[in-house]
């Protein structure tokens, strides 16, 4: 991946992480059932091969483990 695009899209996650670190646990909760939910469909959706970009479901992991993750430092 070039180094511009890499960029980008550490941008992007950064962003993400802040806005997932200002909201409250109930919010990040309700984000973690979300995105297992977006994750369930995907992989139901690649299942039946109806799924087009199959790194979506890469995404939506990593994602999970984001709000896991600031779910568990807003714990400490």
């Amino acid at each position: 991946m070039p180094a511009k695009k890499k960029a980008v899209k550490r941008m992007k996650t950064d962003a993400y992480l802040k806005n997932l670190r200002t909201k409250s646990v109930q919010e990040l909760n309700e984000e973690l059932v979300a995105a297992k939910k977006e994750l369930f469909n995907l992989r139901f959706q690649n299942a039946t091969n109806q799924l087009d970009n199959s790194s979506k479901i890469r995404d939506a992991r990593r994602n999970i483990a984001r709000i896991q993750t600031v779910l568990s430092e807003s714990q400490n």
